[in-house]
């Protein structure tokens, strides 16, 4: 299934967001205290890294912001959005978006979590996937193609783990897919935290995962793990070598959203403070380094053209958790 995408907005509309537009937002309201920045996940994972770039950034160029980053990665993400649920009206209080900011109040209904209530500050980034395996495995036989690896994966049966974040996650959805695509019965183990699950990996304790680049690229300059196919419309740059799913006749296109989220109730002053505090972010160097780097791909969103995205995002892994059994 083609993932439904929004059209980004063009950089140099955000670019109009620059210091002439907030400087009047700017001078109405700053923060009084330090930003709590919540992260639905776990420390070394893709949102981590990438929350603790930007308060780096921030600091840096003394954007006038103190942001302390706050993992709550518990129950899917679930821990996360209750919290920023529950902290309604405060304007220090963000979070940084995995897709499981739609599956997880999905799944579990008894949250009360409608993420239409939530602030839509900016996307920063859709992050990509790639299915990836060790290099040295325990077996001492090597996997380099999509095939090779469906030929072992089906010897191994239900004793295959294929490690991920989180249940019914983007990684379970993946995994999901693959087994469908290919007669697999992949056994999926979730972690907590892209970081432990590259890990795993890296010590051949799972059989294969489907990291973001950012997440295993340590292990990958390392030479103890390789991608073998990427879920996105083009090659990777940094995997010349590691085909699309499409290329190989598995239409299936799939991405992950690094979106800054505010509180339900934030006020338009903190709104408008956070949106030119993260264009600053996002036009900087390190930030679009860090993108190229890490195969981080989109065009930054914002107000309602990023509502209408999460509304259809939202659908679309709503689909995706029917077809899997999950709802």
């Amino acid at each position: 299934m083609q993932q439904t995408r929004t059209l980004a907005l063009a950089l140099g509309l955000a670019a109009g967001f620059g210091l002439s537009a907030v400087g009047t937002a700017e001078a109405a309201w700053e923060p009084k205290k330090p930003v709590e920045f919540i992260v639905m996940a776990g420390k070394g994972g893709g949102a981590d890294k990438a929350v603790r770039l930007m308060q780096s950034i921030i600091a840096k160029n003394k954007l006038g912001a103190t942001v302390t980053p706050i993992n709550k990665p518990g129950g899917s993400g679930a821990e996360a959005l209750v919290y920023l649920k529950q902290k309604k009206g405060d304007d220090h209080v963000i979070m940084f978006t995995l897709n499981s900011f739609y599956t997880t109040p999905l799944r579990q209904k008894g949250l009360g979590v409608d993420i239409e209530t939530f602030t839509p500050i900016m996307r920063m980034a859709e992050d990509t996937f790639c299915l990836w395996v060790n290099k040295a495995r325990k077996d001492g036989k090597e996997i380099k193609t999509v095939d090779e690896f469906v030929a072992a994966a089906k010897a191994g049966g239900k004793n295959w783990i294929m490690a991920g974040t989180g249940k019914a996650s983007e990684d379970n959805l993946l995994t999901d897919f693959l087994n469908s695509a290919y007669g697999l019965e992949m056994k999926y183990v979730p972690y907590k935290g892209g970081g432990k699950v590259a890990k795993q990996l890296a010590g051949n304790n799972a059989d294969s995962t489907v990291n973001n680049p950012s997440e295993q690229l340590g292990f990958f300059e390392g030479g103890k793990t390789r991608p073998i196919a990427c879920f996105t419309d083009e090659r990777i740059g940094l995997f010349k070598d590691a085909p699309t799913f499409k290329e190989i006749g598995k239409d299936f296109v799939y991405y992950m959203q690094r979106t800054v989220v505010g509180a339900p109730g934030m006020s338009d002053d903190a709104k408008a403070y956070y949106k030119g505090l993260f264009t600053k972010v996002f036009n900087s160097d390190e930030w679009q380094t860090y993108r190229k780097k890490k195969a981080l791909q989109g065009d930054p969103l914002e107000g309602q053209a990023l509502m209408d995205y999460w509304k259809k995002e939202r659908d679309v892994h709503k689909a995706m958790l029917k077809k899997m059994g999950a709802l």
